[in-house]
């Protein structure tokens, strides 16, 4: 293994740490999740993490075991990653940022400073979240026994960009390239290529040609 550690960080046993990763002061990988016993999250065993080739996990970064993170990925400073996430290549993961359990994160997305991912996400290829992004996954927030089996987070196509503060209820579904103003509150899907805004969330436009990830 050819990983740098530093020495205030700590590595779990077990953990993979693949070529020219780095572990930097103070971070945290492969530690096992500490649940509420009111808890309804899985509470099987975790495989050890798995850090690709060339992955930065910075400084007070936590890694949770049970995740696959790919190569050449930056965990930002403080960022945190929860069990049963799968993250793919060329990814970052902004400053303080949180991704909850059981998510998956396409390549070359971008995650900013302070957002928050919710458990049972999905993010596609090339996304951008911008910061202090809240995705939310329970229209029940924990009352009645109707959200059990019933907690989704969003789904973001390929290409889909959200900005700045925004807010996506639960289980809505972000189309392919499409982009989501500062501030929206969005309550319904968005169709693939249109620009929404505001409080609920408004077809404003289409996106124009010239953004489009394939004439990039």
């Amino acid at each position: 293994m050819n990983a740098e550690v530093h020495p205030s960080a700590t590595v779990y046993p077990g953990t993979i740490l693949g070529e020219g990763v780095k572990v930097l002061e103070n971070a945290v990988v492969g530690k096992q999740p500490t649940l509420s016993p009111r808890s309804t999250a899985k509470r099987e065993p975790l495989p050890p993490a798995v850090v690709g080739d060339g992955t930065i996990v910075s400084t007070g970064a936590i890694l949770f075991a049970g995740s696959t993170v790919g190569a050449r990925v930056i965990l930002g400073d403080q960022s945190c990653v929860r069990e049963r996430v799968t993250i793919g290549d060329d990814v970052v993961i902004g400053r303080g940022s949180l991704v909850e359990n059981d998510t998956t994160i396409g390549a070359l997305t971008k995650i900013q400073a302070n957002a928050y991912i919710t458990a049972y996400s999905t993010l596609e290829e090339h996304v951008f979240i911008a910061p202090c992004v809240v995705t939310t996954n329970d229209n029940w927030m924990g009352r009645t026994d109707a959200r059990f089996g019933n907690i989704k987070g969003p789904t973001i196509r390929r290409g889909a960009r959200v900005g700045g503060g925004a807010i996506l209820c639960p289980n809505i579904e972000i189309g392919e390239d499409a982009f989501v103003g500062a501030g929206a509150v969005v309550t319904k899907d968005v169709a693939a290529r249109t620009v929404v805004v505001g409080n609920p969330a408004r077809v404003l436009r289409d996106v124009p040609a010239a953004e489009l990830l394939d004439n990039q």
